[in-house]
This record gives structure tokens, C-alpha cells and sequence, in this order.
């Protein structure tokens, strides 16, 4: 379901090197894969593929490096939650998330998403520029074109700024604030266990807290 996206991610960042497979597991009719990238200006990109015969889960939220001179001390995270859990049920996130709490972040040329959604709080580390959308799973490529702007947009962020720090506890509060409100520990639960699904949370998807 999101291959396409994928590729944009890959064509638009090609030089994101593959570091190492943190997990790779089948249990219950379900797969999950969750790997790192990194690049020059990219900290880690943290990917998790999750699917089974109905659904397909696609998250991953880039790092950048820090010490960049504008946007508030450092640069936003990029983030994609891409959820098709049937093919009428499909759930497609992605923004700019600074690490610093209380920010609001703002892109020019970007949609400004008007609304309120769970999970997703302006301001707390999601921009104005919050991409929400939900359809069926042959309308996923229909917000392909949208996702990589924000991509290209992303791009020369990093091209501009030039990251090159290294200083995690930048994260700190990004990785807390991630941890209590994603829900994918009580997702994975029921299919992987608790002690893989919290180790998955605390230990690769949020380690920086």
C-alpha cells in the first residue's frame, strides 16, 4: 500500500544508509520490521513496517542532526504515520515536529490543517502545517503528490541549515511527549506481547527520552 511513498521518501533522500534491522518478527499472522537510516544531516530515521493480509503500517520519524541556527535552536523531525487497517479504513499523517515543546511551527507555502484531530495537538511539537487525511486504500495515491512537497520542502531545510550535531538530549521531550501519546503499544500488544511491544516503544521507537 505505501511502496509509493516509500519511494518518494528513498528518490527524494537517497543517500539515507541503511545502519542496521532492530527487529524483524511474525507472530499471529502479523510481520513487523523495524530498521535504521542515517545520513549526513539525518540523526537516524526510524522506520516501522507493520502488516498482516487486511492492514498495512507504515511509520517513521527522521532526526535531524542539531545545532542549526534557526527555528527555534534546531531543526523539525519529519514524521509519517501511514495506517490502512482495511480498504475502508485508511489514516495518512505526516508534518514538521520540532523538539521543543510549545513551538509552534509554521512552513510557508504548506496547507495549514484546520480542525482538531486525536492524538495530533498543534503546537506540541506538530506544526500548523499538520497533514491529515483519511480515504480508502485505492484513494492512497491520491495524497502522494501533497506528501512529497513536504518532503522537497524538508529537504532544503536540512540543505540550509547543515546540521551537524550530534546532542540527543535535544529529543528528550520529543521522545516523552511521542511515548505517552502513540498508541501503538496497546496496538502491538495483543499481537507481539508486552514485553516486545513496550520494548519496542521504549528502547527504538522513543529511546531518547
Amino acid at each position: 500500500m505505501w511502496d509509493k511513498y516509500k519511494e518518494a521518501l528513498w528518490k527524494t533522500l537517497p543517500d539515507l544508509e541503511y545502519q542496521h534491522t532492530w527487529a524483524d518478527w511474525e507472530e499471529k499472522g502479523t510481520n513487523l520490521t523495524a530498521k535504521i537510516y542515517t545520513n549526513d544531516y539525518i540523526l537516524k530515521s526510524r522506520e516501522v513496517d507493520i502488516w498482516d493480509k487486511k492492514s498495512s503500517i507504515y511509520n517513521n520519524i527522521l532526526y535531524p542532526k542539531t545545532g542549526a541556527n534557526g527555528w527555534a535552536g534546531n531543526l523539525p523531525c519529519f514524521g509519517m504515520d501511514l495506517m490502512g487497517f482495511n480498504e475502508k479504513r485508511v489514516i495518512i499523517v505526516f508534518d514538521f515536529q520540532h523538539p521543543v515543546e510549545g513551538y509552534l511551527m509554521s512552513v510557508p507555502g504548506l496547507p495549514k490543517f484546520e480542525g482538531e484531530y486525536r492524538f495530533f495537538e498543534k503546537g506540541n511539537h506538530f506544526s500548523e502545517n499538520i497533514y491529515i487525511a483519511k480515504c480508502n486504500a485505492d484513494e492512497v495515491n491520491d495524497h502522494l503528490p501533497m506528501f512529497q512537497k513536504y518532503l522537497d520542502e524538508y529537504k532544503k531545510l536540512l540543505e540550509w541549515e547543515t546540521p551537524d550535531g550530534e546532542d540527543t538530549t535535544v529529543y528528550k521531550d520529543f521522545d516523552t511527549y511521542m511515548t505517552e501519546l502513540d498508541p501503538v503499544a496497546g496496538y502491538l500488544k495483543g499481537k507481539f506481547g508486552k514485553d516486545k511491544s513496550e520494548s519496542l516503544v521504549n528502547d527504538f521507537l522513543f529511546e531518547y527520552k
